[in-house]
């Protein structure tokens, strides 16, 4: 075992006698011989060409979007990625997520994260965003110690079609304390159950968390039920996928005080599920609470225009005892990411995908409500995805015989609730044409008859 420590004789000789033993053997004398590893069973080193073959090799067994034909979802979408995102991401200047403390050192970071907050902030309809989080999950659980540590309160009401992940994350981030969670069920359409929520909304609630689109894909209308969460003094948090910023109303349009959601939509790729982004935006009046950096735009004392971090007393490195979050690094190239296809697309690009985003779902969405054998879960309106249920056969056996049609054929909804064991959650975006929705009705009838 010391063989392959990178230590000299002399040295181990060293630090065997300073612990007061002869040998490594007798060292580990304590452990049993059954628990001891005799033989490591590593291979013999490799040349660089043979690496690269190998490497090679295994990764030509991972089947990807390359290969196969996408209808996955549920928080992590493939989209159109401009060619200029990866250009401006291969600079090495951008690789570190590490807070720029110098600003004088720093000024071409700062101002890419400026850019992507003032853009996000318009995106989103609220007054002001952070230089991002870790990804959605954990933005939304910040959302949640904002809106308890803002209201003094002890109560989060949280909608059930909120993502999984989400939910779990908020559950972690609250379990060392006395919170009360409660989560509000969905009706038949698949929106919010009202008077579900009107019978749980009180005085000890800090915060109502939802999602639009939620994790089935239907867009809901939460501004009636924005202005009865104010009335009893609570906030709103609102999770929102920011390409269907470009088509519906931001959530800052229609009263939420939180913005939150997963901006890996914006010109990062699906990478086996991350990394991703968090973005967190908020009104006005919680900009002294919001968590992790904030990059402002000054004058130095030529009268230059520059940029530096701002409101820095809330974050760990300056007063800790007092810090609203933890939260000191972000994921700075992948928020560069989003601003440069943010820039790169502009307002009508922004909303021409999200347009070609809602048709392609419903476009599929109707023809597969013709297929004998499936029905559509929820009538209300959908986004880029929404859910089918399998009357005869398992989704299990589905999703195996569409890979022989080359296609991820959605996610299985069992996995994450119980009554929805026979269903399937579609997603559909921009990258599919008409012929490929199409092939994947008929793929579709083919199993199913």
């Amino acid at each position: 075992m010391s063989n392959w420590l990178p230590l000299t004789e002399t040295d181990r000789s060293e630090m065997l006698k300073e612990l007061g033993v002869d040998s490594f053997e007798q060292l580990i004398e304590f452990v049993p011989k059954d628990l001891r590893i005799s033989d490591l069973n590593i291979p013999d080193g490799l040349n660089e060409l043979e690496l690269m073959r190998k490497t090679k090799a295994l990764a030509q067994t991972n089947q990807s979007t390359s290969d196969f034909m996408s209808y996955l979802g549920a928080g992590c979408y493939e989209h159109f990625i401009p060619s200029i995102v990866n250009h401006m991401l291969s600079r090495g200047e951008f690789y570190t997520a590490y807070t720029p403390y110098q600003a004088e050192a720093s000024q071409g970071t700062l101002q890419t994260i400026f850019e992507y907050q003032s853009m996000m902030s318009e995106l989103t309809g609220m007054d002001l965003s952070n230089a991002s989080n870790y990804d959605g999950a954990s933005a939304t659980a910040e959302a949640a110690l904002l809106a308890l540590r803002h209201t003094r309160r002890n109560k989060i009401l949280v909608s059930k079609s909120l993502h999984p992940d989400y939910r779990s994350t908020i559950q972690t981030y609250l379990s060392g304390d006395d919170y009360v969670i409660e989560e509000i069920n969905w009706s038949e359409k698949g929106f919010l159950d009202q008077t579900q929520l009107l019978a749980s909304l009180d005085k000890e609630v800090a915060a109502l968390i939802v999602q639009t689109p939620n994790f089935f894909g239907v867009v809901e209308d939460f501004e009636k039920i924005t202005e009865k969460v104010h009335e009893v003094g609570a906030l709103l948090v609102a999770a929102v996928n920011p390409i269907s910023c470009g088509l519906f109303k931001g959530p800052g349009q229609w009263g939420a005080d939180i913005a939150v959601g997963e901006g890996q939509s914006l010109g990062v790729p699906m990478a086996l599920g991350g990394p991703a982004l968090g973005f967190f935006a908020v009104k006005k009046a919680l900009m002294r609470k919001i968590p992790g950096r904030l990059a402002g735009m000054t004058t130095d004392r030529n009268g230059n225009r520059c940029f530096t971090l701002t409101l820095q007393a809330r974050e760990q490195h300056i007063r800790r005892e007092k810090a609203g979050s933890n939260i000191c690094t972000n994921q700075a190239l992948l928020a560069l990411a989003a601003c440069v296809y943010l820039s790169a697309m502009g307002k009508e690009g922004v909303r021409k995908v999200s347009e070609y985003n809602f048709r392609s779902a419903l476009y599929l969405k109707e023809q597969l409500s013709k297929v004998k054998g499936l029905e559509i879960v929820f009538s209300g309106t959908s986004f880029n995805e929404f859910v089918i249920r399998s009357k005869n056969v398992s989704v299990s056996d589905i999703q195996k015989q569409l890979k022989d049609f080359k296609i991820f054929g959605g996610v299985d909804l069992g996995r994450f609730y119980s009554e929805f064991k026979d269903c399937l959650l579609i997603c559909a975006t921009e990258t599919k044409t008409k012929e490929d929705l199409d092939k994947f009705v008929n793929a579709m009838k083919q199993i199913l008859s």
